[in-house]
């Protein structure tokens, strides 16, 4: 198993991740037309270009998806590319897949113009945010558009969220003699060093979510992240913070036997180690409930843009969203495609127990939130 990649977190100017540095080759093909001369590049919906079979067909004559970012092991990506391709026979082209979102918006800006810049993202929602404003994506409605939750789109079809999950609590329960449920549990005794993080909060996006829920769980707010920071100052205080990075390496080893991570990179971790001596139990705190979702985008340059656009239309249908769910993402249709039917309830049922809907913080609160994240991280675990 593959550690799965850190996605970096943080506004532009605020906790701007190390750029990568990207060679630009080739020129854009040709603008992606239909038979009835339709352009790809312009087209809002799949109506735009005459009908879904009108999309496929523009799609099959570029034959290809640069794609960006899309480690074969996160959120069940493998079998979403493989599906893509065994269904319309297009290749996807997957480059840099432990990169992180700021990677991909470095690619979008350095290779404008150039036959190998991404087609699509898959986008940190503070990225998504960012990227929209600066005019870098197309806006594109895919056929289950008006199903998203409103809160989870962009008003301009810029963006709209695709899978995502809830910070849970990983544990052996082979090393751990009672499994940590909520976050005030982690505070006791007995879980002295055991305690970890998949990453730095100032750079992975689950680690600064595990700090977000922390401070829910300890009176703080969208607004307010500081108790959170208080939290962990504890937990290093009296010897429960583990501070090495959780991986799937360390937690095998024992290294790491508690592990605050989205759920469904625990519950996937769950699968994993079935055969390897680790008993991986996974509970979504009650106290601390805090969920994301990552977005997709569409190069507003892309250079294969009918086979974005269709790759959208995938992504959200109810294969698409289903094989999210396989990979114990939880889909942004899943409410909806539970109200129609068409959700996998096998798969649905393999995911940890959450009371309630996932509310998020607006574009100012998280940016605030990040900063102090940034500021005082260092020396909270000092």
């Amino acid at each position: 198993m593959n550690v799965p990649r850190n996605r970096a977190i943080g506004a532009t100017g605020v906790l701007a991740a190390a750029a990568l540095t990207l060679s630009a080759c080739g020129s854009t093909p040709a603008a992606s037309t239909t038979a009835n001369d339709k352009s790809a590049a312009t087209a809002t919906s799949a109506a735009d270009l005459g009908g879904m079979d009108a999309l496929v067909a523009a799609a099959k004559k570029e034959g290809t998806l640069n794609a960006i970012a899309l480690p074969r092991d996160w959120a069940n990506y493998g079998a979403v590319i493989d599906g893509f391709t065994k269904k319309y026979g297009i290749k996807v082209q997957d480059e840099n897949p432990t990169g992180a979102s700021q990677d991909e918006i470095t690619a979008v800006t350095s290779r404008k113009g150039q036959s190998n810049a991404p087609d699509v993202l898959d986008l940190g929602s503070q990225f998504a945010l960012s990227g929209a404003q600066q005019g870098l994506f197309a806006p594109y409605k895919v056929a289950s558009y008006d199903q998203i939750p409103a809160a989870q789109k962009d008003s301009n079809a810029d963006w709209y969220n695709d899978y995502g999950g809830y910070i849970s609590i990983g544990c052996d329960a082979k090393r751990v003699r009672e499994c940590p449920k909520t976050f005030a549990d982690l505070a006791k005794p007995e879980y002295r060093g055991q305690v970890s993080l998949n990453g730095d909060p100032t750079k992975s996006g689950a680690a600064f979510g595990a700090v977000y829920a922390a401070s829910m769980a300890n009176g703080g707010s969208y607004v307010e992240i500081q108790p959170g920071l208080d939290f962990f100052a504890k937990l290093k205080r009296i010897g429960n913070f583990n501070p090495a990075f959780a991986t799937p390496t360390s937690i095998e080893k024992g290294q790491t036997p508690i592990t605050i991570d989205w759920d469904y990179l625990n519950v996937g971790y769950s699968d994993a180690f079935k055969n390897k001596g680790v008993d991986w139990q996974v509970n979504v705190p009650t106290d601390g409930l805090y969920a994301q979702y990552y977005s997709q985008a569409i190069n507003a340059n892309a250079p294969h843009p009918a086979a974005a656009r269709l790759w959208e239309e995938y992504l959200y249908s109810n294969d698409g969203q289903n094989l999210f769910l396989k990979g114990y993402a939880r889909p942004v249709l899943m409410d909806a495609m539970e109200v129609n039917g068409s959700l996998d309830a096998v798969a649905a049922g393999k995911l940890p127990a959450v009371s309630g809907s996932p509310a998020f913080p607006t574009e100012d609160q998280l940016t605030t939130a990040k900063k102090t994240v940034a500021d005082k991280w260092a020396q909270t675990v000092s």
